[in-house]
C-alpha cells in the first residue's frame, strides 16, 4: 500500500491531462503510488499510459456521466493509499515536497491545501483556513471516505465548503503547507459563465441552508443571492444565475439542516482565525492606524475584528502605519504579502505548521 495516491477527474481536455501526467511522471516519488484517473464521459475516451516515467502507474475509470467533482469519490475507493493528492487535469505539483507534508500532518489534520500558482505568477484565489481548493489538496483517504466523500448533487463549485464543514463537525482540522506547491494552468475551456453563475448561488446558498447556525442562516443567504447578482451583472451571466436562482427555490427546503455550532461556524468561515491572530500581533507590533491592502474575500471579517481592537481603521491605505492583507484566501493573502511598496502587510490569519507568516518589523 503506497502512502499517497493521485485522483484527477477529466473531461473533454486530453492534452491538458497528457500534459499533467507528463509532469507527474517527472516527480522523484515512490513508484509504489497510483494515480486514479476518472473520466467524466468525455466525448472521446480518455487515454491514459498504463505506467509513468517514474514508475508511477495509471489507472484509468471512465464514467458514462459527467459526475463532476465527485469523480474523485471513484478514485478513492479504488485506492488503498493513507493519502490522496486530488488535481484537476490541469494542475500538478511543482516538486515532490508534498510528501514529507503528509508525513509530518498531526493526526487530527484531515486536509492539507497546497501553495497553489498560476501561469502568471499569482495565486490561486480560492481557500479559507479550513476550506481547500480542489485541484491541489491532500486528503486522508479514509477520512474523505467516512465524512461521506464528495456530494454529488453539486458538480462543480462549493462542493469543498460542503465537504469542509463535514469535516470540522467530526472534529478534524485542515492545514496549509508551503512544502505542497502546485502549478494550475487554469485551462478556459469549458468555463461557462453562465453555468458557474448558475451551481454557485445555488450551491452556495445550500452550504448555508446545511450547516450556518439558525441565527445566521437566513442572511447569509440572502447576502449570497445579492453577492451573485452583482457578479452575474458584471460578467453578463444573468441567465444562468436566474437559473440558479430557480433551482434554489425548489431545493432549499428538501436540504439536510445540521447545523455546525457557532464555534465550529467560525472555523468554518474563518472568522476564528483571525481572532486567533490579529488582535495578538497588532499588540504586540503596537500599531493605531491600520488599513486593509486589499477588499477581497471575507474582507469584512477581517474589517469587524479590527475595529473591535479599538485601532482606527482607515480607508487611504496611505496613511495607515500598517496594512492588514484584505483576504482570507491564502492565494491573495500570500500576493499582498509580497507587495514590495508601500506601508508593511501582515495576514490577518496564521498559517498552520510550516506555512507560518514572518514575523515583521515596523
Amino acid at each position: 500500500m503506497s502512502a499517497i495516491d493521485f485522483a484527477i477527474p477529466t473531461r473533454n481536455r486530453q492534452h491538458e491531462l497528457d500534459r499533467t501526467l507528463t509532469a507527474l511522471g517527472e516527480l522523484k516519488l515512490d513508484g509504489s503510488c497510483t494515480i486514479f484517473v476518472v473520466d467524466n464521459a468525455s466525448a472521446s475516451p480518455a487515454r491514459t499510459p498504463s505506467t509513468l516515467a517514474n514508475g508511477m502507474r495509471v489507472s484509468l475509470t471512465r464514467s458514462e456521466t459527467n459526475l463532476g467533482a465527485a469523480a474523485r469519490n471513484l478514485a478513492a475507493e479504488r485506492s488503498g493509499a493513507q493519502w490522496l493528492c486530488m488535481l484537476d487535469d490541469d494542475s500538478r505539483p511543482l516538486d515532490a515536497g508534498f510528501v514529507q507534508a503528509a508525513a509530518d500532518a498531526p493526526s487530527d489534520v484531515a486536509i492539507i491545501g497546497a501553495e497553489i500558482f498560476l501561469p502568471d505568477q499569482r495565486r490561486e484565489s480560492g481557500g479559507l483556513p479550513e476550506v481547500p481548493v480542489g485541484c491541489a489538496m491532500l486528503i486522508r483517504r479514509r477520512e474523505f471516505l467516512d465524512l461521506g466523500a464528495y456530494d454529488p448533487a453539486f458538480v462543480f463549485y462549493a462542493e469543498e465548503y460542503d465537504l469542509a464543514a463535514r469535516m470540522v463537525r467530526a472534529g478534524h482540522r485542515m492545514v496549509w503547507d508551503r512544502r505542497f506547491r502546485v502549478l494550475h494552468r487554469k485551462a478556459s475551456d469549458q468555463r461557462d459563465m453562465n453555468e458557474i453563475m448558475r451551481r454557485l448561488v445555488r450551491n452556495s446558498a445550500w452550504v448555508e441552508q446545511r450547516y450556518a447556525p439558525d441565527a445566521e442562516r437566513s442572511a447569509r443567504i440572502e447576502h449570497i443571492i445579492a453577492r451573485y447578482a452583482e457578479i452575474a451583472e458584471r460578467e453578463n451571466a444573468r441567465e444562468g444565475y436566474e437559473l440558479g436562482l430557480r433551482e434554489l427555490s425548489s431545493t432549499l427546503d428538501s436540504q439536510q439542516r445540521t447545523p455546525l455550532t457557532q464555534s465550529q461556524f467560525n472555523r468554518l468561515t474563518g472568522e476564528s482565525h483571525v481572532r486567533a491572530f490579529l488582535p495578538a500581533q497588532l499588540a504586540r507590533l503596537g500599531v493605531q492606524r491600520i488599513g486593509l491592502s486589499c477588499r477581497a474575500k471575507h474582507w469584512e471579517v477581517i474589517a469587524r475584528v479590527l475595529r473591535e481592537t479599538g485601532r482606527e481603521l482607515t480607508d487611504e491605505p496611505r496613511r495607515a502605519d500598517l496594512l492588514v492583507a484584505g483576504s482570507l484566501s491564502p492565494g491573495p493573502m500570500l500576493d499582498e504579502l509580497d507587495r514590495a511598496s508601500g506601508p508593511p502587510v501582515i495576514a490577518p490569519w496564521a498559517f498552520s505548521g510550516s506555512f507560518a507568516p514572518s514575523a515583521i518589523a515596523v
